[in-house]
């Protein structure tokens, strides 16, 4: 039944759409805690991946490469070689219905909505190590004893590699012209990648990190065009920009210099001979130079730790690259690097026995926040939440007549719970602008006055009865004679032109 090509592409523009429903719907609903926003991050990029697999297909049927969706369509119109026959294409589906419920009459309509909805209460595998704490904390033990054979005068503290780690233009010049330095910033950058992609899902790494080869890119181009050689950081010298050792003496002195120490050639003499001797390395081995080129008890092998291609040596653009991509995800991660110091320093200070009662106290604290949750989010009754976060009494409720939905159509039929809220909208902003919009003053004669006809009719007899009640001075304002005598203004003045006063 769902076999055709039309009914695929209903379900799948249906199935996206019930995906999107479902992240927003999750997406309201606030994390009690880091394991559940973990949780729920990991929920929603699931379905963002998903929707992005069906509309791949989709976008596939529409281009129609192979015309099955045109020949469908004018299938279903009766279109065929002899003609068009409507009728014949009608009963022929209904044919193929009737036999589909044939073969299976037991057949029920299967509500996808169950389904879905069990995925919200999904809790996807998310795997961190024990020293991760569910991505509280970073894990860099593995790092930190490779970083610490990288051949430095001695090794340091674990606590001191969290600080440094961050800074690779700290380090000598001499590390990292090495193979090992290199696996090491691969390694780590891997790590930062997939400890960000774990612990924040919904965040598009590839694209940052995409904009921060392109920014990178242009820098060493325009370090490149403006210098003729790469940024003084990164001091090994990439010979595919040089295609002659005129071009190359543009290097300088200082420079050559360097790489050629990072090769374990030579590095004395002019600049012509530091030139010819660094460019004889862009298209021959190390191991097939004369051993008159290298430094005296040093060989290729030796030296490069073993035969190896010039370009085989750490590519300074290419470890410049890794560096500045390994700053931005310590920026992204600052909050995390800073915590694990935190972690590690308080650590260092505590005994066995200390670290195993903190562990023990924090599964428990674990444990009391899990069981509060579930507490508070049973509320069967959908009562109203007190100040403490939890449902107030079911005796409250009834005594306030919470239950009681009052209905205003001044506020654009916003319903108020309670007596109580009821009659206090009157006074609030929104019932204000409702009668402000409708051209009548918000007085008292129009309390419990809800519905805008009513409200209407009300103001026209109020205005009916002022017109009536109007104030008329000839025959309301009041004068006083000599005597004392009391008059209006129209009998006064009258006997005023008489003479009488």
């Amino acid at each position: 039944m769902s076999s055709t090509l039309l009914e695929v592409t209903r379900a799948s523009h249906e199935e996206v759409e019930r995906l999107e429903r479902l992240i927003v719907k999750d997406l309201q609903n606030e994390p009690a805690n880091n394991k559940d926003r973990l949780f729920q991050s990991h929920r929603v990029r699931n379905m963002i991946e998903n929707i992005i697999a069906t509309t791949e297909k989709l976008v596939e049927i529409y281009e129609d490469k192979d015309n099955a969706r045109k020949d469908e369509i004018a299938a279903l119109g009766g279109q065929t070689a002899t003609g068009t026959n409507v009728f014949s294409a009608f009963y022929d589906r209904l044919k193929e219905i009737r036999e589909y419920h044939r073969r299976h009459p037991a057949a029920r309509v299967v509500d996808a909505n169950e389904d879905y909805e069990a995925m919200l209460k999904e809790e996807p595998v998310i795997e961190f190590t024990g020293e991760e704490a569910f991505g509280k904390y970073l894990d860099m033990h593995e790092l930190y004893n490779q970083f610490n054979n990288l051949k430095f005068e001695k090794p340091i503290e674990y606590s001191t590699y969290l600080d440094i780690f961050s800074q690779p233009h700290n380090l000598p010049r001499k590390v990292k012209f090495t193979r090992q330095y290199r696996e090491y910033m691969e390694n780590l950058l891997e790590y930062l990648f997939y400890f960000f992609q774990r612990t924040e899902p919904l965040q598009d790494l590839d694209r940052i990190l995409s904009k921060v080869t392109t920014e990178f890119e242009e820098q060493w181009e325009k370090n490149v065009q403006e210098n003729g050689h790469v940024p003084a950081d990164h001091t090994v010298i990439d010979l595919d920009f040089y295609s002659t050792v005129e071009e190359l003496k543009e290097v300088g002195p200082e420079k050559l210099k360097e790489a050629l120490a990072a090769l374990g050639l030579k590095s004395g003499g002019t600049i012509q001979q530091r030139a010819e001797r660094l460019f004889l390395t862009k298209h021959t081995p190390l191991e097939k130079l004369d051993k008159k080129h290298f430094v005296k008890g040093s060989c290729a092998s030796e030296s490069n730790g073993g035969a190896v291609n010039a370009k085989e040596v750490v590519n300074s653009k290419e470890i410049a690259l890794m560096e500045t991509k390994m700053n931005k995800l310590c920026d992204l991660l600052d909050e995390t690097i800073v915590r694990t110091k935190e972690n590690v320093v308080k650590k260092q200070a505590l005994t066995y026995d200390e670290m195993e009662a903190e562990r023990e106290e924090e599964e428990t604290q674990a444990d009391t926040e899990s069981d509060d949750e579930e507490q508070q989010i049973y509320n069967p009754l959908k009562l109203p939440m007190g100040w403490d976060g939890k449902p107030i009494p079911y005796w409250l409720y009834k005594l306030h007549g919470l239950g009681q939905e009052l209905k205003c159509e001044i506020c654009g039929n916003y319903s108020y719970w309670g007596r109580r809220a009821f009659e206090r909208h009157f006074k609030e902003w929104r019932h204000q602008h409702g009668m402000r919009c409708l051209g009548i003053p918000n007085t008292k004669n129009f309390n419990e006055i809800t519905s805008i006809e009513e409200a209407q009719e009300l103001w026209k007899r109020i205005q009916a009865r002022q017109g009536v009640n109007k104030w008329r001075p000839d025959l309301e304002e009041e004068y006083e004679d000599k005597e004392g005598n009391i008059y209006n203004k129209k009998t006064y003045t009258d006997l005023q032109r008489q003479g009488l006063i």
